[in-house]
Order: structure tokens, then sequence, then C-alpha cells
């Protein structure tokens, strides 16, 4: 039997024992739990470019569309980060973490969208000026007594790749009993009118394109319709500059008052939401006079704020825009592209105080001339990346900004009708011009997986 000294010893080494090892257990404790809360956070907290961009790679490889063959997407590195608040970076990123289209060949990528303009003396335009009878008035700067061409030879050239020459004719094939609409702006305007024209031009019988609905619906409808009775396809264009809902009401004092419905998608577009491919943007009209007061404009469900800035307006609403895109389109049958910002170069003012573009005859060649990335296409490539449903972004951005020459500018009207200290319009494009090569940008994008593209020798 232990003597009492050797059971107090042993007792007292068990107890020194058990306070050690409470202490390895609660250190180790300890880092188990703040290792684990680390992982977490650096898995939702992350710059999407490297998280979202996987996630949108498996989504875009794992959808079959049976309405035109399917897209080969390269996701794409970006240089730049991204942060919560909404600011511009000081010049264009040369890259986005969003998927811009690209071409695949020889183990090596190429965005279409970054590239450069180059003078061609040898290219034609999609269409003759002053040839297509559809165009708005507005927009026709030749008919409008506009005689510098040099703004019609100048071609979009990728950094590393050379794209297809438009082939309306082939378009159209691909479109056969198909339905194709633009969603948005004037500016989405500008480049329906562009492709309705550059498609029109490959028929040997004009006649065989039909309007679907006259000039005076139109302008009230805010919706305009041209079908290729040879290829049982149409070509829509639906006015909804905000993407979501404009909204009247009468107030308790009984005043009209306008609000923008932030929660809300515009109306009609639930009865186009099974076109084959729908392009959407919005933009130009954020910039606004209305927008830009931010005071009782905004609205969600019944509550008018009283002041909120258009970037987070912006935001709400495309996020309405990408919810209501996720819940109501089938991407099985509807592809479904986004129209990024179109550069506008007002000098000297905005549109409504004095600002001009006349005289502009050559485009900006260096690129730190390019102005910043706008605060927009920042926002809208964030939501873009949560999305289920696989979004085509059609970057125009940076190849836009260069293109200070191409704008209409007096030569919205004729010369009858301009007076002096008239709106000049630097937002819009020339046609034949700039959205011609929108529209071959496009054309690209439904051609890529049907044949390889060939780098530049």
């Amino acid at each position: 039997m232990a003597s009492l000294k050797e059971l107090c010893i042993f007792s007292r080494n068990v107890t020194i024992f058990l306070s050690k090892s409470r202490t390895q257990v609660s250190v180790f404790f300890t880092l188990f739990f703040f290792t684990l809360t680390l992982l977490i956070f650096i898995i939702f907290f992350s710059s999407p470019s490297a998280v979202t961009t996987k996630i949108l790679a498996s989504r875009l490889h794992s959808h079959s569309f049976s309405s035109i063959h399917e897209f080969d997407f390269v996701p794409v590195s970006d240089t730049h980060t991204t942060s919560s608040t909404v600011s511009a970076p000081t010049n264009f990123p040369t890259k986005s973490w969003i998927f811009n289209v690209t071409i695949q060949e020889d183990d090596k990528s190429c965005d279409i969208f970054d590239g450069e303009w180059v003078q061609d003396n040898d290219l034609h335009p999609l269409y003759k000026p002053g040839s297509c009878p559809f165009i708005d008035n507005s927009f026709n700067c030749f008919k409008n007594g506009r005689r510098d061409t040099d703004y019609l030879r100048l071609k979009w050239k990728p950094q590393g790749c050379e794209i297809p020459r438009f082939d309306g004719l082939k378009m159209l094939k691909m479109l056969k009993g198909k339905r194709l609409v633009f969603v948005g702006d004037s500016l989405n305007r500008n480049m329906w009118e562009s492709l309705v024209c550059a498609l029109r031009n490959s028929l040997i019988d004009k006649n065989r394109v039909n309007e679907v609905s006259g000039h005076r619906q139109f302008r009230s409808q805010g919706f305009y319709s041209f079908k290729f009775k040879d290829f049982k396809c149409s070509i829509d264009f639906i006015k909804s500059p905000f993407l979501v809902q404009e909204w009247r009401f009468s107030d308790k004092a009984g005043a009209r008052r306008e609000t923008l419905r932030l929660d809300t998608i515009h109306g009609s577009l639930t009865k186009y939401h099974d076109a084959d491919i729908i392009i959407f943007n919005t933009g130009h009209w954020w910039t606004h006079q209305k927008t830009q007061k931010v005071n009782n404009y905004f609205q969600e469900g019944n509550h008018v704020y009283n002041r909120l800035e258009v970037a987070d307006a912006y935001t709400k609403a495309l996020k309405t825009w990408a919810n209501w895109v996720d819940t109501t389109i089938n991407s099985t049958r509807t592809r479904v592209f986004f129209r990024g910002y179109s550069a506008s170069h007002f000098k000297g003012g905005q549109w409504n105080s004095g600002g001009n573009c006349d005289g502009e005859t050559k485009p900006i060649i260096n690129e730190t001339q390019l102005g910043p990335y706008p605060w927009m296409m920042r926002v809208l490539e964030s939501v873009i990346s949560e999305m289920k449903t696989p979004v085509v972004y059609l970057n125009i951005t940076k190849m836009t900004d260069y293109r200070k020459e191409g704008h209409p500018s007096i030569f919205r009207e004729a010369k009858s009708k301009r007076r002096p200290g008239m709106f000049q319009d630097c937002s819009h494009w020339c046609l034949p011009g700039v959205p011609d090569s929108w529209n071959q940008l496009l054309y690209a994008t439904l051609l890529q997986s049907q044949q390889k593209f060939s780098h530049p020798k």
C-alpha cells in the first residue's frame, strides 16, 4: 500500500497534468475556430474574379441551347479588383472579369472587345450611306448633309485575332424562324436599325422585308418590328430606357407625379421573354436630369425615397432586372445579351447646356486620352456575376470611347432646320457608322461555335 506522502505526490502530478491538458485543449479549439472563421470569410467575401468566374464557367458550359449553336467561352482573368463602393478607375481595364466574348485558337484567347480602330481605305460600309429607308432622320447623317467619309473607313481590330466580315445572308440563315429583340434606350435603337439595314442590304429583293408596325404606333407604344419574309424571322425593338417601370400617379393634392419603380420590371418585357435572342441595355437615362435630382423620384413598393443616390438606384434596378431574367427566361431557349455603355463626347457642357462635338473628323488615337471606365459598368458586371442565367456581355465601352467623330452632332437635323444654339447629338451614332461594328461583333459571337477564327500572321 502506497504511503500517504506518495499519494499526495501522485495527486499533485495529476492536477498539474490536467491543468496543462485543459490549457492545450483550450488553445487547440481557439486556433480551430479562428481558422474556420477565416476560411468562411475568404469564401464569401473574396473577389468575384477568383470565385464567380469559375461558377460562371460551369454554368455556361452546362447549358445546352436549342436556338443557336453553343458558344465557346473562355474565362478571362482580370487585372483590377472590385470594391463594395462604386468608384471609377482612372483608365479602362484591359480585361473584364465578367465573360467577354473571346476567340480561342492554339491555346490562346482573344477578347474581341479589346482592340483598336485601324484605317482601311478599302473598307465598304455594310450598307451605302443614304440607302436604308429604316434609319431615323436623326441618325441619317448622310441625308442631313455630312460629306466627310473617313469615319466610315475605320475597322475594329481586336488585339491578336481577326474577326470575320459580316455576312448578312449567313446571319439570316442562323436566325431563320427566330425572334431577335433589342430592349433598352435609343442607343439600342441605334444598334437595332443598323442590324436591320445590314441584313436588308444582303437581300436581292429588298421588298422582302416588312414593317410590322407603323412609325406612329412605334412612337406611342415603344415597339417596332421588321420581319424578313423568306427567313420567317423578326428583328424587334422595345423602348425601355431604365428596364424598370416608370410610374405616374396623383398625390393627395391631385398633382401628377412621376417616380421610377426600382422593384418592378418594365411591363412590355413580359410579352417578349420567350424570344430566341434578347439584347438588353440601359445607361444614358441614368445620367439625365430626373435621375440626377435623386429626391422623391425613386420608389420601391409604396415607399418613395426622399433621397437616394443614382448609383444605389441603378444597382437596385439592375438587380430587379437580373431577378426577372433568372425567374422568367428559359435559358435553354433564349440567349441573353447585355450591351455595355456607349461613350458620349460632349465638349463644353452636356446635351442641354451647350455641349458640342461639331467639327470632329478624327477618332482618339492615344488610349491615355480615353475617359474613365463608367461606374455603371462596374455595377453591371457585379450584378451579372451573381446571376443564374448565362449573360453574354457585349462590352463596347472602350471601342466607342475612341470614336469622338462618329456622332451626328449638327447632322442630326437637315441643314434647313438647323438654328444657332441648337442641341447637338454627341451620344448617338451616325448610320452607317459605329453601331455596324457592334453588330459585326454580335455576328462573330453567334458564328463563334461554327467556325475557327484566324490569328494574324
